[in-house]
């Protein structure tokens, strides 16, 4: 039988729509989600700088404290204390103090101690605090070699010179008066010391330690030292703002450390010589 055209056409649409039926849709891709971000790290917070104790030292009382050409504070007083501080965990600034003037500086709070060579007496105690000891002193006098005097009385009649509000001053106030025309008073031990080389006074009385490491670094100055068994003992301390007992404390804690450990006794040896 033959087809006509019409019928082939026919059949020809009908299979293309079965095909088409019978095929599935793909889905449209989908893109992926993109990743989270990532959280921001957690900035630490700094940590919070450690506070630096400003000590005053008048550095013109060596061997305890000095000044080098740039300026540096030096002495036993100053590897003491950092010594201590070392232990204690605290750091400190040494800064150069003129000595008139110097505790007024605590109560200030422009220093937080005084370390330089402070003698502790009861009149200063009222005033402001102190750490325990740390060095034993007592007063020696200075003269000429070819000098007569032989103690202290016999500087009752004579010129002697003094640094101004020190214990060496007390001592002669003591010995001449208060008001003794003949108390020589001075800036600072070394400025009294060149003045006996000089001959403008008769006799000088400071701490031991400051006369003796002069007259030794010195031998040009023909000078001697005269001991008097009549001064007494006495103590250095570190001075600090009345009620710091906090500071006190932990000055005192690194203070028995570095006597534990022999880092007190190196000090001394290293200004001193071995202790007798």
């Amino acid at each position: 039988m033959t087809l006509n055209r019409r019928t082939v056409l026919s059949a020809i649409a009908a299979t293309m729509m079965l095909a088409a039926c019978g095929k599935k849709a793909e889905p449209a891709p989908t893109e992926a989600p993109a990743p989270a971000p990532a959280p921001a790290a957690a900035t630490a917070p700094a940590p919070a700088a450690a506070k630096v104790y400003k000590v005053a030292s008048d550095a013109s009382y060596a061997p305890f404290e000095s000044q080098t050409d740039d300026k540096k504070v030096v002495g036993f007083d100053v590897d003491v204390l950092t010594a201590v501080g070392d232990k204690a965990g605290i750091k400190v600034e040494f800064i150069n103090t003129p000595w008139e003037g110097i505790f007024a500086t605590l109560g200030t709070g422009d220093r937080d101690l005084v370390a330089s060579a402070v003698t502790i007496t009861d009149e200063r105690k009222q005033s402001m605090d102190f750490t325990d000891s740390y060095f034993e002193a007592k007063q020696l006098i200075a003269v000429p070699e070819a000098s007569k005097i032989a103690k202290a009385d016999d500087l009752k009649t004579k010129k002697v010179g003094v640094q101004t509000g020190t214990t060496g001053d007390e001592v002669v106030q003591k010995l001449l008066g208060k008001t003794s025309a003949n108390i020589k008073r001075f800036e600072s031990t070394p400025l009294a010391l060149k003045e006996l080389q000089n001959g403008g006074v008769d006799a000088v009385v400071a701490d031991n330690g400051v006369v003796i490491n002069f007259v030794a670094n010195n031998p040009g100055s023909k000078l001697k030292t005269v001991d008097d068994a009549g001064f007494a003992k006495e103590y250095y301390g570190f001075a600090l703002k009345k009620g710091n007992t906090e500071l006190a404390a932990k000055i005192n804690d690194g203070l028995k450390q570095i006597k534990a450990d022999g880092t007190y006794d190196k000090i001394y040896a290293k200004y001193f010589g071995e202790k007798k």
